[in-house]
């Protein structure tokens, strides 16, 4: 039964793993107020909606999903009772203002950057409407309280925030602000209590990662590649390091050495390259070349050969011909992917490329997604196939769907289910793959 000061706190959250990582920092935050979460909106005290405005029609699902809590608000009020309902993230920090003149009953809209005002947000949506979309990035890091959420066996963790780089189609640069790194004190002291809380696994998340610069414990400037060896050598108990999302730019040859040098950091790259035109990555303003990807591809396959590769890819850009979409499934068969999220271009409000001419129409998209995906799940598939007899190391981290099953991740990232005791939870097993599906894998416990 709750305590009479206790209230319930619903998150909704949309989009990337820094928005994960963003709902569960507000949770933090609004738990001195007594405001504890749960799994479902209905007589909530507070509701949040954590937002993202990458995906197509984002700000239409936020107003759809908003009509749909309504109900449970006016049930609420009726009761003699009243739900805060708060819109956060990307789209409240680019359309604040017309989600309060559209819902009048939304009482609260704050961007990214003002999570840790959270408390003062509350207070004064007790008496009026409130809307807080500035970007203090330093006192956001600064302010926000020790984690408290328990994330599990693998957990991420924030180290950058932000991106300068202007991508004609990216609304990051306008909604999380500039490029900022969090110091590499901070960053190594919510390690060790997410270790303490149960994680094994940690990855690390930025807009643009692998920007991450700062000074280490001697003052000294370091990269992505340096704080990553310092973590695996000041955090006892850290077993694995992944970090996303990263840009070719800031590939630098520290990171790439990290990936030869220390055992703990796995062997999987997320590495977008969007298209495999270099007259399309112009128009995109993606500021590297093919050449200069492919090139960055192989020095890192030659750090570490059996590193497996990600990346993202962007289909129907204004004014790709059949000879730009070519190129790009080019680079995707001379790379091979072992996996990759690919998208139809749409217009996002706000952003260079919305305007454009040349847009192509949607039925030449569709055809081109299709063929390209097609080429991406084979090589996927044959990816998967290929570990078919191997023996790997995997962290359980939950249970599988079926009885006496369990779920783990293989060094690259892949999903695999075996059957194991539930003790193996939070342990590094070595297991054979014994099959291979499309988007996952069977093994069996290996003796050794």
């Amino acid at each position: 039964m709750m305590n009479a000061q206790e209230k319930k706190l619903y998150i909704k959250t949309w989009g990337c793993q820094m928005n994960v990582y963003d709902s569960n920092r507000m949770a933090d935050v609004l738990a001195p107020l007594g405001y504890k979460p749960v799994e479902a909106p209905e007589d909530a005290d507070m509701v949040i909606l954590n937002t993202c405005h990458i995906r197509e029609k984002a700000t239409d699902k936020v107003f759809s999903e908003l009509g749909r809590l309504r109900k449970h608000q006016e049930d609420k009020k009726a009761k003699g009772g009243k739900m805060l309902m708060a819109v956060a993230g990307c789209v409240a920090q680019a359309e604040g203002d017309f989600i309060m003149e559209r819902a009048p009953y939304v009482d609260m809209v704050f961007g990214p950057q003002t999570y840790h005002e959270l408390p003062q947000m509350v207070m004064k949506a007790t008496g009026q409407r409130v809307v807080n979309t500035e970007m203090p990035t330093e006192a956001k890091f600064d302010q926000l309280p020790e984690e408290n959420k328990n994330q599990g066996v693998t957990a991420f963790l924030a180290i950058q925030e932000g991106c300068d780089k202007f991508c004609t189609y990216c609304v990051v640069p306008y909604t999380r602000g500039a490029e900022f790194s969090r110091n590499y004190e901070g960053i190594r002291d919510e390690a060790k209590k997410l270790i303490e809380a149960g994680a094994r696994e940690i990855t690390l998340l930025g807009q643009n990662v692998n920007g991450w610069h700062g000074k280490d414990l001697k003052g000294r400037t370091i990269g992505l590649g340096d704080l990553i060896a310092g973590l695996a050598d000041d955090v006892d108990g850290l077993e694995r390091i992944r970090y996303t999302t990263s840009h070719p730019n800031d590939m630098k040859q520290d990171l790439i050495d990290a990936h030869k040098d220390i055992p703990k950091l796995m062997p999987f790259l997320h590495l977008p390259v969007q298209a495999g035109s270099n007259k399309i990555l112009k128009a995109m303003n993606r500021s590297h070349t093919v050449e200069s990807y492919v090139d960055i591809v192989n020095e890192v396959k030659k750090a570490r050969p059996d590193i497996a590769m990600s990346s993202d890819f962007i289909v129907g850009f204004p004014g790709e011909t059949e000879e730009d979409f070519e190129e790009t499934l080019k680079v995707v068969k001379e790379v091979t992917y072992a996996f990759a999220y690919s998208f139809i271009f749409s217009q996002r409000p706000g952003t260079p490329a919305a305007n454009m001419g040349m847009q192509i129409h949607k039925a030449v998209k569709s055809e081109r997604i299709q063929r390209l995906q097609a080429l991406l799940n084979e090589q996927q598939l044959d990816f998967n196939k290929a570990q078919i007899g191997k023996t790997m190391p995997v962290l359980f981290d939950r249970k599988g769907s079926k009885n006496g099953q369990l779920h783990g991740r293989t060094p690259y990232n892949q999903a695999i289910h075996a059957e194991g005791n539930e003790r193996l939870r939070g342990q590094v097993v070595e297991l054979e793959v014994t099959e291979a599906r499309a988007n996952s894998l069977e093994g069996k416990v290996a003796i050794i």
